[in-house]
């Protein structure tokens, strides 16, 4: 992976990131302060809670996504070591998940009238569902990288015995 790339995506991992943390901030201001009063068309609190936490999730999944980047840029990434990062970030899109399920409960007895908004907020949980099974591919294929660069490691030095 180039300097730029990894320059690059780092610069956007840190604008993603202070933008989620001032969002945050933002929304933990307005429960707190208690001064953005409720209409009654949706309880805005549970919103509020569910919302920093899904974005808690995302921020999970960022930092993990720049350790893994320095570790890409290392040379360290094909480890044992990468396995607990995309591990966390698996982890964080499931979790991802159920917050939208809990707003999609949360939002369903306001969608009466018009259930397929319901089922299509249901459509979207299970697409980041798959998300999380792709990511679960890509984890599949980085344990057969680490186990090939194990191998050849192996053979490299059955190899340099010989020679």
């Amino acid at each position: 992976m180039g300097k730029l790339a990894v320059r690059a995506l780092r610069v956007v991992l840190v604008m993603v990131l202070t933008g989620t943390v001032f969002v945050q901030a933002l929304m933990v201001w307005a429960l707190v302060s208690g001064s953005d009063p409720e209409d009654g068309s949706l309880p805005l609190t549970p919103l509020r809670v569910i919302t920093i936490l899904g974005i808690g999730t995302a921020q999970v999944a960022l930092v993990c996504v720049w350790r893994l980047v320095t570790m890409v840029r290392g040379g360290t990434v094909f480890s044992h070591a990468a396995f607990r990062y995309v591990d966390v970030i698996i982890g964080a899109i499931v979790a991802a998940a159920l917050v939208w399920f809990a707003v999609t409960a949360l939002n369903a007895p306001g969608q009466r009238d018009d259930p397929g908004v319901t089922l299509i907020m249901g459509g979207i949980g299970l697409a980041i569902l798959g998300v999380a099974l792709i990511v679960l591919v890509l984890r599949m294929l980085l344990a057969q990288a680490v186990a090939r660069d194990v191998e050849a490691a192996e053979m490299q030095a059955e190899l340099d015995e010989v020679v």
